[in-house]
């Protein structure tokens, strides 16, 4: 069977985080710079290889003090590490609309393995005739895991910044001729 590429759509997905600040109100941010890509065995995806890159450059708290704050050596440190990156070493089926991905998710030099449920939306066709498929993937990671530690005591008592992350990710790929 012939192996089959998907590129990530980035105008219908979005890489998406939320850290509670202040220990009651939760952030939200966003990549706005990715890349992605997934490779089949025809249009069969269980055990698709899946790669994906985000730019700290890119990322947007809609807020440029928190935004350079993220990128300094404090947190992500960009100039040092200017990219993030997720390459799956599993993606196994649970039923027609749940997967399962684990991996190793790099940040800051720092590999850690993560799992990941994932919803599949199913394949597609657009009104333009491209074939598409949809993935939704939710999960936790702790940001400590991989080194970024900066946090401030409040006064009231606890911290400024939560160390859980949680992750709303949207993705729509393209099948590649």
């Amino acid at each position: 069977m012939a192996t089959t590429k998907w590129s990530i759509d980035p105008t219908h997905s979005e890489i998406g985080f939320k850290v509670k600040h202040m220990m009651f109100t939760n952030v939200s941010g966003k990549f706005g710079t990715y890349d992605a890509t997934i490779t089949t065995e025809g249009d069969d995806f269980e055990n698709a290889a899946i790669e994906f890159s985000g730019d700290i450059a890119s990322i947007d708290t809609a807020n440029a003090d928190r935004d350079n704050h993220l990128k300094s050596g404090d947190f992500f440190d960009a100039e040092n590490h200017p990219k993030l990156t997720f390459k799956a070493s599993s993606f196994k089926k649970i039923n027609d609309e749940k997967y399962e991905i684990t991996g190793d998710l790099n940040i800051r030099g720092v590999a850690k393995t993560v799992t990941f449920p994932v919803e599949f939306s199913g394949i597609l066709t657009d009104p333009w005739g491209n074939t598409k498929v949809g993935l939704s993937i939710e999960g936790k990671i702790n940001r400590k895991d991989w080194g970024l530690n900066w946090n401030s005591a409040l006064e009231t008592g606890g911290v400024l910044v939560g160390e859980e992350v949680k992750l709303n990710i949207e993705l729509q790929f393209a099948k590649q001729a």
